[in-house]
């Protein structure tokens, strides 16, 4: 059964710092999309960071330019996402994502192409 492990989730105040990371099996990991969308309770999933791990370049969603950086670590098959100056706002569920080949410049917010999802790790701000 493969699985994409989330890890890093919390409660934080406004302004605070989190990081989330995300590992996949090395088998699956290279050449693929990894990135990050979050889901508030009434709200739809919405796509918030992603990063191509055979390289190029990453994407973000427009709320979260300037406070989240999406990163890896191939050796560690690993996904980060680092989130500062947090808001009220970013509180939601996380999901880990993994699309097979690149991101795609237009449509990477779109979950329809994301085969494999984590279990999701609470985020909360207040």
């Amino acid at each position: 059964h493969v699985q994409l492990v989330e890890s890093g989730g919390g409660s934080v105040q406004a302004g605070g710092s989190l990081t989330l990371s995300c590992r996949a099996p090395g088998y699956i990991y290279s050449s693929s999309c990894m990135g990050w969308f979050r889901q508030a309770p009434g709200k739809k999933r919405e796509g918030v960071a992603v990063i191509n791990t055979s390289g190029g370049p990453s994407y973000y969603a427009d709320s979260v330019k300037g406070r989240f950086t999406i990163s890896q670590d191939s050796h560690e098959n690993t996904v980060l996402l680092q989130m500062d100056s947090l808001e009220p706002g970013d509180t939601a569920m996380y999901y880990c994502a993994r699309e097979a080949g690149g991101c795609g410049q237009w449509d990477w917010w779109s979950d329809n192409w994301y085969e494999m999802w984590g279990q999701g790790t609470q985020v909360t701000v207040s």
